[in-house]
């Protein structure tokens, strides 16, 4: 399984990259696909719409079941990966590029919650 060092993670299995800019990018991890099988729809959420931690955000669909992509933190929606909307098989074939959306994080938001590749591991035995 690739779960790459330079990622924060989140038992939900959604990946998340701090940007130079401070942003922050958001996928789900290569387990979740895998597990997911085909992915066939995603639905992604819209510029501009302000999030908490742990609110269903997206959804993403495969041949064998739905599931709700969570945002990691609080903060404010500035981007969605129409690319992916529109090939959602790219996530199948790879998870780390095919980025869903990105956030700028309210003030205050936390990445400590968040775990590292090894933690990440340590959570799917």
């Amino acid at each position: 399984m690739n779960t790459p060092d330079d990622l924060r993670y989140t038992a939900s299995h959604e990946w998340v990259r701090t940007e130079a800019d401070g942003t922050l990018t958001v996928g789900i991890t290569d387990h979740a696909q895998e597990a997911l099988g085909d992915v066939v729809f995603l639905e992604l959420p819209d510029a501009g719409r302000s999030v908490e931690a742990g609110e269903a955000i997206a959804v993403i669909e495969s041949v064998k079941a739905a599931s709700d992509i969570y945002a990691p933190v609080a903060g404010e929606i500035i981007a969605a990966n129409q690319d992916a909307v529109d090939a959602p098989e790219s996530v199948n074939a790879d998870a780390y590029a095919a980025w869903l959306f990105k956030i700028k994080p309210a003030a205050g938001a936390s990445l400590d919650s968040l775990l590292d590749a090894a933690g990440y591991a340590a959570t799917l035995g």
